[in-house]
């Protein structure tokens, strides 16, 4: 399995290979779970007519403040929810599958955080979606990748970046109808936790080879007596 071996590089034992095994069956069906969630809350709103943007959030009000916990889940059509599926996807695997001890509380804290902050200084209006949980997944998993150096994190958020279309121009305020702020304080939520959380980075294994884990004193000392071998003599006569 090419993810895992990259994850532990070093030859696998049983116990370690099913732990892979449970590890991403884990993670794939959190990351399943919580997309079909999404797309069933909205095909229960189009089925039933219902309108649930009156959950969404709204800056600096009272009655807003539910959004923090409901706007992520709530998508104004399914094509937007659709450009949210494949991201949200990816990025929750990724972290599900990399921070294994943490991940829950890295995902509700960037999930609270983004909502947190857009409250605290958005713009007047009705937030919603779950953008600014993207660009946190995305941020985090980016900088923990350069924190760490481990080059899968940071492959798996440059791709995402690319397929989700231009996302470095999504936190600044170039289309009114889409809440960049969202996405803005998604990305500072997720760049500041990844700092926090630098420790819980993955860590980058490197294979040791065979004849390197012989000890070099020794392996010098036979060199020298076999050589004193050759010549008839005992090494130090």
């Amino acid at each position: 399995m090419p993810l895992l071996s990259r994850y532990y590089p070093e030859r696998y034992s049983e116990e370690q290979y099913e732990t892979e095994k449970l590890t991403s069956a884990h993670a794939l069906f959190v990351s399943v779970a919580l997309v079909a969630g999404l797309w069933l809350l909205k095909l229960a709103e189009f089925e039933y007519s219902l309108d649930f943007s009156r959950w969404g959030l709204v800056p600096r009000s009272l009655e807003g403040l539910k959004g923090i916990l409901f706007s992520p889940l709530i998508h104004g059509n399914f094509e937007h929810l659709a450009a949210n599926t494949f991201p949200l996807l990816v990025l929750s695997f990724s972290l599900f599958y990399f921070y294994r001890k943490s991940s829950y509380a890295i995902f509700v804290l960037i999930y609270l955080c983004s909502g947190i902050f857009v409250w605290l200084g958005g713009r007047e209006a009705i937030h919603i979606g779950a953008s600014g949980l993207i660009y946190g997944l995305a941020a985090f998993l980016f900088l923990g990748g350069v924190l760490s150096h481990h080059t899968g994190l940071l492959t798996i958020s440059l791709i995402v970046a690319l397929l989700y279309g231009g996302l470095f121009w999504g936190i600044f305020p170039l289309k009114p109808e889409i809440s960049w702020e969202s996405h803005l304080w998604g990305a500072i939520s997720g760049f500041g936790l990844a700092y926090l959380f630098r420790h819980d980075a993955p860590a980058v294994r490197v294979p040791v080879e065979e004849d390197e884990e012989d000890d070099p004193a020794d392996a010098e000392w036979m060199q020298g007596h076999e050589e004193d071998e050759d010549t008839g003599f005992e090494n130090g006569q």
